[in-house]
């Protein structure tokens, strides 16, 4: 019996983590677990030392694809948190769907499972006029056949696992590591924007948080099936590029002329995160971490 098999016999009784994908998120939520004294194991394709791993968190090198019930038969919360080699319709299948859909099919010989959650997307909502969206809104992924899967992923996990699935749909992802808007802003590559595009935002830290937080409630508590991991602050292309010229003494952008057939587009997010569990509950404070940590 290996280390792995060994560790997980002696703690059959108690809760049991797999996350499956040590990407940036994946990986931090593995870390969180860990740091939280949880018995969590990170599962990846590439080689243990490819990641950096919390001390007291454990490996499993394996394609998901591929997984056997007898490699995760004592795990009681998963977390799917995945990204596609590539980002065409094609990846995004075999991804996304693909995973979940190995996972359904394994759910009779998982007795342990009281928990798989699913990170998707909020791109699952394809509406586009300026919308707002929360959690009872049906998705209609219209626009990217890559979006069509994912939701089709939700949808395997759910007719699998019924309320044991968890649907996490996070908005779009900023850190300080993902300064796409601030590098515009900096190298003054800024189109024209139209004044009304609405966009919404979440935190990278934020969203570690709310995946740990949603795999360590406890039964007793009320678990959401679907959670938009968004912060409180939808906002527009427009203002967000104008407050970060501001911010960093740039040149603002140019409004487009107006569409007087479509004078608004995007969507607008009502978040059902638990306001506490968000450092960073608008876009203001989180970009104003991000400036001041640069």
């Amino acid at each position: 019996m290996n280390k792995f098999s060994e560790s997980t016999s002696k703690n059959a009784t108690s809760a049991q983590y797999l996350i499956i994908g040590q990407g940036d998120i994946g990986l931090a939520v593995t870390n969180t677990l860990a740091k939280q004294q949880k018995h969590v194991t990170g599962l990846a394709r590439g080689e243990k030392q490819s990641y950096a791993l919390h001390e007291q968190a454990h490996f499993l090198q394996a394609d998901a694809l591929k997984l056997s019930a007898e490699q995760i038969k004592e795990m009681t919360h998963i977390a799917i948190v995945v990204t596609p080699d590539n980002y065409d319709a094609e990846n995004y299948k075999n991804t996304y769907l693909g995973i979940a859909q190995h996972i359904a099919d394994l759910e009779s010989q998982l007795p342990q499972l009281k928990r798989v959650v699913f990170i998707s997307s909020t791109g699952v909502y394809g509406q586009d006029d300026g919308e707002w969206i929360d959690e009872a809104v049906e998705p209609k992924p219209a626009k990217r056949e890559g979006s069509k899967y994912i939701l089709q992923a939700e949808q395997v996990l759910q007719q699998a696992y019924g309320s044991r699935a968890v649907i996490i749909r996070p908005s779009g992802i900023y850190g300080e590591e993902r300064l796409m808007r601030i590098r515009q802003v900096k190298e003054k590559q800024l189109e024209a924007l139209p004044q009304y595009d609405w966009t919404n935002r979440i935190m990278d830290t934020d969203l570690v948080t709310i995946i740990a937080q949603v795999l360590s409630l406890s039964d007793a508590e009320q678990v959401r099936p679907i959670y938009l991991a968004t912060d409180y602050a939808p906002v527009t292309s427009f203002e967000l590029t104008s407050w970060l010229a501001t911010e960093l003494n740039s040149n603002p952008p140019t409004l487009q002329v107006s569409n007087e057939d479509k004078p608004m587009s995007g969507k607008r997010l009502h978040s059902n995160i638990p306001l506490d569990w968000l450092q960073y509950p608008d876009w203001q404070s989180g970009y104003a971490h991000i400036l001041k940590a640069k």
